[in-house]
């Protein structure tokens, strides 16, 4: 299985599961370092940060789920993590949570002859990310988003 396919095998399987659990899966990230495949996720939840006992909890309740789908073929490392300071932002619904936070979004394609920014979230709405930079804001279509983070 090719790495986008692990990845999004990831988050369809697992994305509802986390939620049930009080988890948000925040980004899902495969690699190979050292020779050795690295599957790593990033969890967030609503009520309080993320500490070693979530991380823990969540890579018992992922780890025997993994092994049996044998989503890695042969042995792999699973890594749990917080998402930290700079956060990916990927949905609608992180664009609404995080308004008014500062951000660095990359697009796709040029928006207003850009595709770099940095400025503050002003939300999302109706498919747009509004984001402020020094005094305007731009919109930019959840589709043509290629990365944003929290710039904290």
């Amino acid at each position: 299985m090719d790495k986008a396919s692990i990845i999004k095998k990831t988050w369809d399987e697992f994305e509802a599961l986390l939620t049930t659990h009080g988890y948000e899966l925040v980004e899902v990230e495969y690699s190979v370092q050292h020779g050795r495949p690295v599957l790593c996720l990033y969890i967030d939840k609503a009520d309080s940060p993320v500490g070693l006992d979530d991380c823990t909890a969540v890579s018992q309740l992922l780890s025997p789920l993994l092994d049996r789908d044998d989503f890695v073929p042969g042995d792999y490392v699973l890594e749990v993590s917080s998402p930290g300071m700079d956060r990916p932002l990927r949905k609608a619904s992180d664009f609404e949570r995080f308004a008014g936070e500062p951000v660095r979004l990359q697009a796709h394609s040029p928006v207003g002859g850009r595709k770099k920014f940095s400025g503050v979230l002003r939300g999302v709405r109706d498919g747009l990310i509004a984001l402020e930079c020094d005094g305007v804001v731009h919109e930019i279509r959840l589709e043509n988003l290629k990365k944003a983070n929290l710039n904290r």
